[in-house]
């Protein structure tokens, strides 16, 4: 039986259906900028999400216009930015959520559109892929605002599009949208628009669906091996020696295909 998924804040929405739980930001009015209080929502509730064997799949996405133009900036005027921080207020709820998102058992997707700034952009990254639309915008302005990266920026863009194409996007602030993001590897696809994004997404969390929940967990850890910093040959011993117990569907499963 699944559980309740109930957002503590109305500027999230929640909503599970067929094994998978959409969170949707819920500003439309302010194009869906960040408060603290959002990013605590959905820290709490991929962690929720990855602990029910009801969710296989987890979608982020923007009510309205956009997925989200980034923090809200006039949030950022009540606080003292010190040395290019904004401080706890954001960054202590951030860290709960992308690192929930890192951790959760279960693959988070980030639904794209309209636009995807800074710290939106950052979230995204920490989600295992990005679907857009090609019309989509994206950009790094840390260095607009006289800010530095404290959600991963720095990190995740290097590993998606490589250090150069990371410093040229985030020394010069540019715009890029989902066609050019999509060749640079900053997202998986981009398609045409929005019905052709809906259908994609659902496409790709069927296929995740239909497959073992144990497994995609397993590769989704391993995945996370592949990101510390391992000698190649440290790293395969560690592959191979990884014990996953609650993989116990292998036989039904291969008993199919005899």
């Amino acid at each position: 039986m699944s559980q309740s998924y109930q957002s503590k804040t109305e500027k999230l929405l929640t909503e599970l259906s067929n094994g998978v739980l959409t969170i949707s930001f819920n500003r439309p009015e302010a194009m869906n900028a960040l408060h603290p209080e959002m990013l605590t929502g959905v820290g709490a509730l991929v962690e929720q999400a990855s602990a029910d064997d009801a969710v296989c799949v987890i979608v982020l996405q923007g009510e309205g216009r956009a997925f989200s133009a980034g923090v809200d900036l006039k949030v950022l005027q009540d606080i003292e930015p010190a040395y290019g921080r904004i401080g706890d207020l954001f960054d202590e709820p951030a860290r709960q959520a992308y690192t929930a998102i890192r951790n959760a058992r279960i693959p988070v997707i980030a639904k794209v559109h309209g636009a995807c700034f800074t710290g939106a952009l950052e979230l995204a990254l920490h989600c295992d892929f990005i679907y857009t639309t090609a019309t989509a915008k994206f950009g790094d302005t840390h260095t607009r605002f006289g800010l530095r990266p404290t959600w991963g920026m720095s990190q995740t863009l290097s590993q998606a599009i490589g250090i150069r194409k990371a410093r040229e996007l985030s020394f010069t602030g540019r715009v890029v949208k989902g066609d050019e993001a999509e060749r640079l590897g900053l997202v998986n696809n981009a398609v045409a628009g929005q019905a052709e994004l809906d259908e994609l997404v659902a496409t790709r969390v069927a296929q995740i669906a239909d497959n073992s929940r144990a497994a995609v967990a397993a590769m989704k850890d391993l995945y996370r091996l592949s990101q510390q910093g391992h000698a190649i040959e440290d790293a395969l011993v560690k592959e191979l020696n990884a014990e996953y117990t609650d993989i116990l569907d292998t036989a039904e499963r291969l008993a199919e295909f005899r």
